[in-house]
């Protein structure tokens, strides 16, 4: 059997249901009053707030609309901020607004860049958007394809400038995201990475068969996890308009299913989950996280019925 189909026969021996509900105490958390909890990411030892700030909250919004967004985050007692080339003006508008607050925050960011000039390339220039010398985390962007992953670890590859750029302290930590289990397990069998930032979500988890196993391998290998769309509901249905610029799927927008989705996601040994960039989706994040607890029995049974029957956004069937 060659190593590729073995991956994959591997992935879909993971049994669905088989590392949820989750036992928290395997996870690193400090409770703060009024605010955000803290979780240990992996082995990094760095603790993130729960609730991460994605870029795209501030993207074409005004300089002073950055600087409030920002704050009421940092209020909220959150310190994980990602961001990403893609995500239009973001960089540029995030950086002045982080200025003030950079030694006590853990900034992460990403490359879409395959090759090894161009992802030295976008480094440097993220680098000077954000005003920082340095990212905490730095990520593969949004790996879908095995060929990308290729690509990456080949002579030449984006990879090398990542090593190079944690050689001259400007990462920190080396991390994936992925939209696609399969690519999401080759870069784990390839690479020690410290992080993945990864679509955990009810719907993706319960009717895709997709999230299972990527997070129990992560686990497995002492990775930080990071989490996205834990408050998406589905893709938007042919013909419907988007109600939500921000996202291209159709985010949760009632508050307590909302809560329960989000719940579900950090009742798992994830140490943040990114919510939808939408600002106003955001806010409501930052205030359900205050007061998370982690979903009991019934509620188990509550959100698997759901996802079951929600159409998830990602699907994993091993044929591909």
């Amino acid at each position: 059997m060659k190593r590729r189909e073995f991956v994959k026969s591997a992935a879909l021996s993971v049994p669905l249901i088989s590392i949820f509900p989750a036992d928290l105490s395997a996870i690193e958390r400090e409770f703060r009053s009024s605010k955000i909890e803290k979780r240990v990411l992996g082995k990094t030892g760095i603790k993130l707030s729960a609730i991460g700030f994605g870029g795209i909250v501030v993207q074409d919004a005004s300089p002073e609309e950055s600087s409030i967004r920002v704050k009421q985050a940092i209020d909220y007692g959150i310190n994980y901020f990602d961001v990403a080339p893609s995500y239009g003006d973001a960089e540029i508008k995030l950086g002045p607004a982080l200025e003030p607050y950079r030694k006590d925050i853990y900034l992460a960011c990403k490359t879409g860049e395959r090759k090894k000039e161009g992802a030295r390339k976008e480094l440097e220039q993220s680098l000077k958007n954000l005003r920082t010398d340095h990212f905490d985390i730095y990520q593969f962007h949004a790996v879908t394809k095995l060929e990308d992953v290729d690509t990456i670890f080949s002579k030449g590859g984006a990879m090398e400038t990542f090593l190079e750029a944690k050689e001259e302290g400007k990462i920190r930590n080396i991390g994936f995201s992925a939209h696609s289990v399969e690519a999401a397990m080759e870069m784990m069998d390839r690479f020690e990475f410290d992080t993945i930032l990864f679509p955990f979500n009810f719907a993706t988890w319960y009717a895709g068969n997709f999230g299972p196993q990527v997070m129990a391998k992560a686990k497995e290998k002492g990775m930080g996890i990071l989490a996205l769309k834990a408050m998406a509901k589905q893709p938007y249905a042919e013909g419907v308009k988007r109600t939500v610029p921000k996202a291209w799927y159709e985010p949760i927008m009632d508050k307590d299913e909302a809560n329960l989705a989000l719940r579900f996601t950090l009742s798992h040994p994830i140490t943040a989950a990114v919510p939808p960039g939408d600002e106003n989706l955001f806010e409501m994040a930052m205030k359900l996280a205050v007061d998370f607890e982690p979903l009991n029995k019934d509620e188990v049974e509550e959100i698997k019925q759901k996802g079951l029957t929600t159409e998830p956004l990602f699907k994993y069937d091993g044929s591909s």
